[in-house]
Parts: structure tokens; C-alpha cells; sequence
């Protein structure tokens, strides 16, 4: 099932060690994971009741495929197993008004543990594994289906049909096949020599303030002034098109009907064109010359459609979606820097593609800002310059965010989102002196200062706590690795929406 969000204090106290040992417990191989636990439930056959799709005539259920093998819903195949038996401890009532979104996880969990569990076979079969047949008859003969009095029953055995039987064996040979692998992947070990020095990355920690220059402070008149600058690139004009999807051909068909008087540009849009703006008779609105850059492919013909006149129609030119041509509801005229809209779409494009630009002027803020508050005070500076702050930590040197550390994320700071994988803040948190204001940064829409406020080394009992809880560690992040390898293969052909919906009427959840 989906992780959930961590969420760390700022201290390493019990709910931090709470934290992890919730991460630990969610993580399958620590505590006979998930698909450990699925394994063994198709193995004892465990089938429970639930709401299950009905093949429609003779179509099979096939959610997708792995390296060209089916995923596929039969009942009591292991997507079935599963599927119930997610649906029996997971699903809420019936009323509850979670309960199409459960049915859906329900289900899409299933299909996932499905792909594991196909994808593991076809790595073991890649790798040339062949379980022997005298131990898939062992486990055969320790199933409950033949046991009697404790010991084997040859005359259940017997009792069996040979179809049934066969099956049985061939999914017990498969369950072997993944439990090998399962088992395999949690049986790496570490060291405590390894444990120590993961441990010692704990230290040392420190505190920090930290000012704000957010991207969206770039001032308007920094827009206007690069708008009047690059008048080309912001010319306003208003246009009606007609697009024709099918090619060059139709397209200067329908335009020749427009040419000749046989229709109005506005019927011939509503009969013939190909996009949103048919219905309203070609009418695509006001448009900034750069804007028409991602849709008129070649510069000539870009040019040749904003310097139209008024009411003059283009030729037909390429588009990124067909063909097009145009009509010009007004002559192109100067950006008019002061109208909102325009404005908004300037800021959008120098945002877009001028942002280093922006970079520059918010770094050179930034150093304005550090200068003053060398000389006044950090806190001082930033009241005096209306500049928002915050303080966090303390931290260890954590990046990448790992769950036995203090991670800059668990200040909850929505503005440092992303600073924990980024290499630039942690050199600059921890190589600037404490007490010294550090050079400007960017991380992520904001260039930041920070202030390293105090150094401290971790406690011994963390140390212990990180150095014992090492190992499941590990394990949780092998188990990552390998679901993540077999869900985002491109062996996996995911076609579980298309399936799911088509099995499922949506009037279906409603009807409760």
C-alpha cells in the first residue's frame, strides 16, 4: 500500500523514533511483507468473498501485460487471492463516502502486487532458476488441502482431480520461484562496521535562519522595462482560425470556399475546423507574438500571420497540431505594458524563458540584503526590508532527505521544498562558518540566504538508535528498489484504467 507522508519534529525525540518504526512496520520485508504475506495466502488457497467483474461473454480480464505475459483477473488465480483479499480487510461500508476511491485502490493494489509478482518470475527465469520438482511436491504435500490428523492423507491427494491438482502444483512452483527471490533480497546483510559509519553521518547538526526572495517578487517594472525592449516578441493582434487536422489539401479546400464567397470564414470555422475554438466561429482571441511560437512552426510564416490587416486572411501554414490559416481581427500593435492581462502574459513568458534573468535580480537583491545585515543584523535586515524569514533545525548534512536523519523537509517549510535533494544548499549550509551570513542560493522559486546559527554533535543514544535500526533500513530500501524496477519497467504494458472502467460502470458506485 502507498507510503505515507513523513513528517519529522525538529528534535530527535520518541515520536521521531515512532516515526520510523511506523516506516519500518509499513515496509513488507520487515515484518513478512506484503507480498511475502500474498505469497503465502495464494499458496493456502485462502479465497474470501467480495465484489467481483463477470467476464463479459468469452473476453478475458487482462489488466496489462508484463514482457508480453497476461495480467489477469481469473478467479482464483493470484490477482483474484489478492484482490479479495485486500477487499476484505481494507474496504470500508458501503455508505461510507470513501468507498469508490477504496474499491479503486483495492483493486489497482492488487494489480500492482500482480506485477510484482509476474515480473519477479520473469527475472528468476531470465536468470535461469528452475525450482526442482521434488521440493514444489514437498510444499505440495505440507498444503492443508491434504492433511489429515497432522500428517499427509494420500487418499486426499488422490481424491483431487488431476486438473485441479496440476494447477495447484504449478502455483505452488510459482509461489516457490518468488519466495526464493523474496527471501534472497532480505537476506543482505551489513556490517556493524557500516551501521557505525551511516551513524556518524548524524553529526554534526545545526540550526539556521533563513530570508526569502521568492520569484514572484520580481517587480512589474522589470517586466515592462524587458517588454519595451523586445517589442517583436510581445506585438498584440487578435485572430480567428481554422484548423484542418487531415491534411494540407482539405485545409486549402476550406479556405478557397472562404476566398470565393461560398461561406462566411465563421460557418466554414463551425462546419470544418478542427479544434476548440470552432464553436465560437474561429475566434481564438487576443495573442502575444511569442505565443504564436508554439503553434506556427516556421518564423516566415509566423511573421506573415501577425503583420496581417485587418480582416485579411493568411495562407494556409503548418501547424504543431495540422494546418491552419487565419484571419486578422485587428492590425498588430505594441504590447500596452499597463493592461493587466498583457501584463500577466509577459510576466509568464520572462518567467518561461528568461529565467535567469530573474535569478540575477533577485541574487543581486539578496547580496543587498546580506550586506545590510552584516552591519545591522540579520533579523533587523529583514524587518526593515519587509523580507520574509524562518528558522529550522537543528539538521544533519542529510541529502536526499533519509528517514534516520533529521531532514530539512520535516521543518515543514513549504519554501526550502526540494532543498533537501539539492547539493548546493547542503554545501553551502555546511561549509559557510557559524554566525556568518552565507553567499545567496536558489532553491527551487526562491533565492535564499541562510545564517548557520549553532553547531551541535549528535547524542549518543540516536547514534545507538540510527546504528540498530540500520539493517531494516536497508531492507525497505532494497524492497523500494526492486518494486519500483518491476512497476516502472517497460516491460509493464499498464492497461488497468481502460480495463478497470470498462468492467466497472461509474453509475456502479453510486447505486449503493
Amino acid at each position: 500500500m502507498a507510503f505515507k507522508n513523513r513528517k519529522q519534529p525538529e528534535k530527535r525525540d520518541d515520536s521521531f523514533k515512532s516515526e520510523i518504526m511506523h516506516r519500518f512496520k509499513t515496509q513488507p520485508l520487515l515484518f513478512i511483507g506484503t507480498v511475502l504475506v500474498l505469497v503465502i495466502v495464494i499458496v493456502a488457497f485462502v479465497v474470501v468473498p467480495a465484489i467481483v467483474p463477470e467476464a463479459r461473454g468469452s473476453e478475458d480480464l487482462i489488466f496489462g501485460y508484463y514482457n508480453r505475459v497476461p495480467i489477469k483477473y481469473v478467479p482464483n488465480n493470484y490477482f483474484a487471492n489478492v484482490q479479495q483479499s485486500l477487499f476484505q480487510n481494507y474496504m470500508p461500508e458501503a455508505d461510507d463516502p470513501n468507498y469508490m476511491y477504496a474499491f479503486l485502490q483495492v483493486w489497482r493494489e492488487a494489480f500492482e502486487e500482480t506485477v510484482v509478482y509476474v515480473g519477479i518470475q520473469d527475472e528468476m527465469k531470465s536468470a535461469g532458476f528452475i525450482v526442482p520438482e521434488d521440493v514444489v511436491d514437498r510444499e505440495m504435500a505440507g498444503l492443508s488441502y491434504f492433511q489429515e490428523n497432522g500428517r499427509f492423507s494420500p487418499t486426499k491427494y488422490r481424491a483431487m482431480d488431476n486438473t485441479t491438482r496440476m494447477n495447484l502444483w504449478r502455483q505452488v512452483q510459482e509461489s516457490v520461484v518468488v519466495q526464493t527471490y523474496l527471501w534472497d533480497m532480505a537476506s543482505l546483510k551489513t556490517t556493524s562496521n557500516e551501521a557505525s559509519f551511516i551513524a556518524s553521518m548524524a553529526s554534526p547538526k545545526r540550526s539556521f535562519d533563513v530570508a526569502f526572495f521568492p520569484f514572484n517578487s520580481y517587480p512589474d517594472s522589470e517586466m515592462i522595462s524587458y517588454a519595451q525592449a523586445n517589442p517583436a516578441n510581445f506585438r498584440v493582434t487578435r485572430l480567428s482560425r481554422i484548423s484542418i487536422t487531415s491534411g494540407e489539401r482539405d485545409a486549402r479546400r476550406v479556405l478557397e470556399t472562404v476566398r470565393s464567397g461560398a461561406t462566411t470564414f465563421e460557418e466554414a470555422a463551425r462546419a470544418s475546423s478542427q479544434d476548440w475554438a470552432a464553436e465560437r466561429g474561429g475566434d481564438i482571441g487576443m495573442m502575444l507574438a511569442f505565443e504564436l511560437e508554439y503553434e506556427i512552426l516556421d518564423t516566415q510564416d509566423r511573421e506573415r500571420v501577425i503583420n496581417l490587416s485587418r480582416g485579411e486572411i493568411s495562407d494556409v501554414v503548418a501547424t504543431s497540431s495540422g494546418w491552419s490559416f487565419y484571419r486578422a481581427e485587428e492590425a498588430s500593435q505594441p504590447p500596452d505594458v499597463y493592461d493587466l492581462v498583457q501584463l500577466e502574459r509577459i510576466r509568464s513568458y520572462i518567467m518561461g524563458n528568461m529565467r535567469g534573468r530573474v535569478e540575477d535580480w533577485l541574487l543581486a537583491e539578496a547580496e543587498r540584503f546580506s550586506a545590510t545585515a552584516r552591519e545591522t543584523g540579520f533579523s533587523e535586515a529583514a524587518e526593515a526590508a519587509n523580507i520574509n524569514t524562518n528558522s529550522f533545525g537543528p539538521i544533519s548534512l542529510n541529502y536526499g532527505d533519509s528517514v534516520l536523519f533529521s531532514s530539512v523537509s520535516s521543518s515543514g517549510i513549504n519554501e526550502l521544498s526540494g532543498a533537501g535533494q539539492n547539493q548546493f544548499f547542503w554545501r553551502t549550509a555546511f561549509s559557510t562558518p557559524v554566525n556568518t551570513i552565507a553567499e545567496p542560493l536558489v532553491v527551487g522559486d526562491y533565492v535564499i540566504v541562510l545564517l548557520p546559527l549553532e553547531e551541535v554533535e549528535e547524542d549518543e543514544d540516536e547514534l545507538e538508535f540510527i546504528k540498530s535500526y540500520y539493517s531494516y533500513y536497508v531492507s525497505s530500501s532494497t524492497e523500494n528498489s526492486y518494486r519500483t524496477y518491476f512497476l516502472q519497467n517497460d516491460k509493464l504494458d499498464d492497461r488497468f484504467q481502460e480495463m478497470f472502467w470498462k468492467i466497472w460502470d461509474p453509475s456502479y458506485f453510486y447505486s449503493f
